[in-house]
């Protein structure tokens, strides 16, 4: 299967989640709007979907799934086998450590993620008592992640890319049994913590029939600090934090909102918005890239594998920055549309579209750090992509404190945003610096015809929004108003398809190569 293919794959699945991820946000927006229970579970949530961001696209895509293809690539099945044995071993023992402890000490972590909460004793009960029943969930999806390292390595990209839509039909279902049985308030957040619980422990399962699927199958092995699982553990560390700095991110801003009622929610939202573009490139390219680029340079395919880095570069762009352009262009008509009703009011629409702009200026850095990162960790590098995490990290939490109080939840975008672009700028400067990768002609010759592209785009949203604004007001029924949205969105990325391949900015026949040619190794 060629490099584009295997994007496309994990990005249809990836897309599907999204979306229906998308539908589940917009039942709890109109259930629980920005109100204190909406709060109380996306602080208690945020927790264990940080952990499961770094260890599901950071620790185990960019710290195991190098070592693993090197065992099974030199070694065979067996060794490879073996390790993963090893690191289960000690992944599963370490978890049930981390999760006792953390169940005691859940008041003192729930005053860290969210110390504003403190100020109302019934949201800070709430939190805890939502944290604790969601907090297994890290056990169940970091078992999955490592299952997923495995299904990767063996170029099984689909089924993992696809578990996640497990959680989205789960929560789904359990918001549509609470409006059947008219639930309200603390009800409906306690249903819907239990339903996350219960998605973690399908999609172990979906993982692991598919593993079973390709004759992959490991045996619970005593805990051993094997010279293998001890390199894992020390490349794993950096990786953790170096592939979810967009969550690390994240979860700072969480903590500083907190001390505003509401703030929290909106950022949810708006984050769930940027997410799915997000997702659908940024996940696809890191999931497909590391394993490709690992393999390569294995086999000392140097320019093979500088070649695998810009065409994802290439593909990375060609569909984010018009996506990014989208947020920019109309975040109002997107957010009223998309969860303006019921109990999301008006303002909280407002100052949910400002944040959403200001994520659209930082979503193509959010998603290039999938294409420059790996190519530091498949030359088993984690420690100088740390180091720039840590840096964008001080950069988004001096940023965060000083623009918070002035600009809101905006501000705490704006700091996401200069952060991930920070990242980006000590990435692809020490990357060239190093001589492991140049920039092609063909990236230098499509970047700025793309990015125009994308301006156009933006401009043709801009101008229809104003047009069909009146088919969009929050008066008109719902199917309507989406149905207006949906055909502008369509028109417009038929425009922008249209118009950068009439300017260059995409050639049809080198993307039909794309798709026919396969990397380096082979496929399955």
């Amino acid at each position: 299967m060629s490099l584009v293919k295997k994007f496309l794959s994990v990005g249809g699945a990836t897309l599907a989640s999204r979306v229906l991820g998308f539908a589940r946000e917009m039942m709890i927006a109109a259930t629980l709007g920005a109100g204190p229970v909406a709060d109380a579970f996306y602080a208690a949530f945020r927790f264990p979907n940080l952990f499961r961001r770094l260890f599901a696209e950071g620790a185990f895509n960019y710290a195991f799934v190098p070592l693993y293809s090197r065992r099974l690539e030199g070694d065979g099945e067996e060794a490879a086998r073996r390790f993963a044995e090893d690191v289960l071993a000690v992944l599963l023992l370490t978890l049930l450590a981390l999760t006792g402890l953390v169940m005691v000490a859940t008041p003192f972590i729930v005053t860290v993620l969210a110390p504003g909460f403190r100020e109302d004793p019934v949201k800070f009960a709430l939190t805890i008592d939502l944290f604790r029943i969601m907090f297994p969930y890290l056990v169940l999806m970091s078992l999955t992640a490592m299952i997923t390292g495995v299904l990767n390595a063996h170029r099984r990209f689909f089924i993992p890319a696809l578990a996640p839509v497990l959680l989205n039909v789960t929560t789904i279902g359990a918001l549509g049994a609470t409006l059947w049985y008219g639930m309200e308030g603390e009800e409906v957040g306690r249903v819907l913590s239990w339903s996350v619980l219960a998605a973690g422990i399908l999609q172990l399962a979906m993982v692991v029939l598919a593993a079973r699927a390709i004759g992959f199958s490991i045996r619970l092995r005593r805990p051993r600090l094997t010279p293998g699982v001890k390199r894992l553990l020390w490349l794993a560390a950096p990786a953790a934090a170096t592939g979810g700095i967009t969550q690390i991110n994240l979860f700072i801003g969480q903590i500083i909102a907190s001390t505003k009622a509401g703030a929290i929610s909106i950022l949810q939202y708006a984050d769930r918005l940027y997410q799915l573009p997000l997702g659908v490139v940024g996940i696809a390219i890191g999931v497909v890239l590391l394993p490709e680029l690992s393999r390569t340079l294995k086999a000392e395919h140097f320019r093979e594998a500088t070649h695998v880095q810009n065409r994802a570069l290439e593909f990375a762009l060609f569909l984010t920055l018009p996506a990014a352009a989208a947020l920019i262009a109309i975040p109002e008509t997107l957010v009223s549309v998309l969860f303006e009703r019921g109990a999301f009011a008006p303002e909280t629409a407002e100052a949910t579209a400002r944040a959403l702009r200001v994520f659209g200026f930082g979503l193509p850095a959010f998603v290039l750090v999938k294409v420059f990162n790996p190519g530091y960790f498949a030359r088993e590098d984690t420690k100088t992509p740390m180091k720039f995490s840590a840096i964008a990290v001080a950069v988004n939490v001096t940023l965060a404190l000083s623009l918070f109080p002035i600009f809101a939840e905006a501000g705490i975008a704006a700091a996401e945003a200069v952060a991930g672009w920070t990242n980006i700028v000590l990435l692809l400067t020490t990357l060239r610096r190093r001589g492991h990768w140049t920039v092609d002609g063909i990236v230098m010759k499509r970047g700025p015809r793309i990015l125009a592209a994308s301006l156009f785009l933006g401009a043709v949203l801009y101008a229809g929004a104003w047009w069909l604004a009146p088919f969009m007001q929050p008066g008109e029924p719902f199917l309507i108003r989406f149905g207006v949205l949906f055909g502008l969105c369509a028109a417009a990325g038929i425009v922008y398809f249209a118009f950068a391949h009439l300017i260059g900015a995409s050639d049809r026949k080198n993307l039909a190569a794309l798709l026919r040619r396969r990397p380096a190794g082979g496929s399955q």
